[in-house]
């Protein structure tokens, strides 16, 4: 599939970016956690297909579970420039991978459990070096569907019910904020327009990090929160659209996905900020080169970056 930039706006300003290599699937590799940096590299780990279990009932490639340890292969697609290093020994099973500064990345593992003999919550996250060496460990709450790093290296989780409801000090609040060394560092403390059930995606607009969730209660609705991580200032907006998998802003502008699940297609929608509320603008069914399953967006400063099975797509606001 060959798509070719076009104004930027525009429903057609849809880029391809990178997809797994043949050779790569040949050598019996799959292409699984991934994520964007603030500089748009994007970050796809692969794991042999040796270390892998796969589960029938989940569709696409988060079907595959590791055994752990196990060893893997860091690609960063920077333009035309590709690099990969090799992460020896992996001792968790990872839900997200996310980028730091100085070349360093992060893996987590979205579960977590209470050693209640010890009363303390056992580490789900790992820093390592530009290299792929382990440099730090530490916990960021229970059961975690979102996950996005700002352009400081900040953490920023939205949390799913079982970590909300289970008993996490900083997963109950629904969103929190995090530094590299595990410290909870925001959280909502009471300015949030409902209280979340479900973490939906992330993004970052400059200094600015965007945590999309819903809500459990009676009034229902799926929210737009928007964090500035130097003062803590939060703001809430009603989404446009109901339980998005992808968000991207730029200005007052923004654009959504909801995927068709394990289809060839999403729903886009673009929107516009018209004084507090989000108004859509337009409306279509996009064919994507591969199936879309979870965890498929992420927004980084006016594009989202959409997976399609082994291809990954940038979407212009």
């Amino acid at each position: 599939m060959n798509l070719r930039p076009q104004t930027a706006g525009s429903d057609a300003a849809i880029h391809e970016v990178w997809r797994l290599p043949t050779a790569d699937a040949l050598r019996g590799l799959r292409a699984l956690w991934w994520s964007v940096g603030p500089a748009g590299e994007l970050a796809v780990l692969l794991v042999h297909r040796r270390h892998l279990d796969h589960t029938r009932r989940v569709k696409g490639w988060i079907g595959w579970k590791p055994q752990v340890p196990f060893p893997g292969e860091l690609v960063t697609v920077t333009g035309q420039e590709e690099r990969r290093i090799l992460v020896k020994d992996i001792r968790i099973r990872p839900g997200h991978l996310a980028l730091l500064p100085d070349a360093r990345f992060l893996l987590v593992g979205s579960r977590t459990f209470r050693n209640r003999t010890e009363d303390h919550w056992a580490p789900n996250a790992v820093v390592f070096s530009p290299s792929g060496t382990p440099e730090a460990e530490f916990c960021v709450g229970d059961d975690i569907p979102a996950l996005v790093t700002d352009v400081t290296g900040g953490i920023w989780t939205a949390y799913g019910d079982e970590g909300i409801y289970g008993g996490h000090p900083e997963s109950g609040a629904g969103l929190a904020g995090w530094s590299t060394q595990g410290r909870a560092s925001w959280a909502p403390e009471g300015r949030l327009p409902d209280h979340p059930l479900e973490g939906c995606t992330a993004a970052t607009e400059g200094e600015q990090v965007w945590l999309v969730w819903y809500s459990g209660s009676s009034k229902g609705g799926t929210f737009l929160t928007r964090i500035t991580p130097s003062t803590g200032d939060v703001v809430s907006c009603p989404s446009p659209v109901s339980g998005p998998d992808g968000f991207a802003v730029r200005g007052n502008r923004a654009v959504l996905t909801r995927r068709d699940h394990n289809k060839r297609s999403v729903e886009l929608v673009r929107a516009e900020l018209d004084g507090t509320a989000w108004a859509v603008t337009s409306r279509r069914r996009l064919r994507v080169p591969g199936r879309v399953v979870k965890h498929c967006g992420q927004g980084r400063d006016g594009s989202l970056w959409l997976r399609a099975g082994n291809t990954w797509l940038r979407i212009e606001v």
